[in-house]
């Protein structure tokens, strides 16, 4: 079995592979704080539950932007799972795709993964646009390249600064309105963000297919990818689990790395 670890701002998600199928998928959110220990032991409870063991698995491949949990994550596979974990990012780790960006090393590891499950999907110019912590866009060429993107405000971190920042405005829940323009403070809010949120999806989606100047298919994906997917044909089509299977394929793809044990064991590792 494979372990493949997505960790992000806001969350962490580790599936479980056999195969090409996932067999399992359990999601926490992101603490730094968080020890191997803790990972384990809840990873592990919960994959029993399922009637999975955790001893069968034979690789793990992680793409992080919390460098504190890359170091307690690759801990738990030494300590743990005996073996080394493949890293996105790391020297000796082959993506299969060319970074066109001016700091290659500089973009997020789940956005490498993103156009690296996307290219082999769905080929052609593609935007994949990811709901996360922050919204991005994600530009992938013909041939593979990852060619740069745009990041904004994600939607839930707008929502929580409108209301840290403004004393009468409330939290509120992401969601469509009934009407555009709002009759009360909770509607107009409700209409800023998710109407606002659409504006700037057709938008950008309309000025990279211009800047590009060829057929672009837009990819959603991420949490709020399906509350905005029905509301604009800006998004061609949603896949929820592109930054998993893009971890598969990476490790398939360096599979002469699997296995192999930790560099480190001790318990300062």
């Amino acid at each position: 079995m494979l372990l493949a670890i997505d960790a992000g701002n806001t969350n962490i998600v580790f599936a479980i592979y056999r195969g090409t199928q996932i067999v399992a998928q359990f999601r926490a959110s992101t603490r730094e704080g968080r020890t191997a220990d803790e990972y384990y032991a809840w990873l592990a409870q919960l994959m029993q539950l399922q009637g999975l063991d955790a001893n069968e698995i034979e690789g793990a491949i992680i793409a992080c932007v919390v460098p504190q949990s890359l170091f307690n994550l690759q801990r738990l596979c030494r300590k743990y799972l005996k073996m080394e974990p493949l890293v996105v990012g790391a020297p000796d780790v082959e993506l299969g795709i060319v970074v066109t960006t001016d700091r290659p090393h500089a973009v997020g590891a789940d956005r490498l993964v993103n156009a690296v499950a996307a290219h082999k999907d769905y080929g052609g110019d593609l935007i994949i646009i990811d709901f996360g912590t922050a919204t991005t866009f994600d530009i992938v060429g013909h041939s593979g390249s990852y060619d740069g993107g745009i990041i904004a405000p994600g939607v839930n971190l707008s929502v929580e600064a409108l209301h840290l920042a403004a004393a009468q405005l409330p939290r509120i829940a992401v969601e469509r309105p009934q009407a555009v323009i709002g009759r009360d403070t909770v509607p107009a809010m409700q209409s800023g963000v998710f109407w606002g949120y659409i504006a700037m999806i057709e938008g950008l989606v309309a000025r990279i297919k211009a800047e590009i100047g060829r057929p672009m298919q837009a990819i959603g994906t991420g949490g709020l990818s399906n509350l905005f997917r029905q509301s604009t044909s800006a998004i061609d089509l949603l896949d929820g689990d592109i930054t998993i299977r893009g971890l598969r394929y990476i490790w398939e793809r360096n599979g002469h790395h699997c296995g192999r044990p930790p560099q480190e064991t001790s318990d300062d590792a």
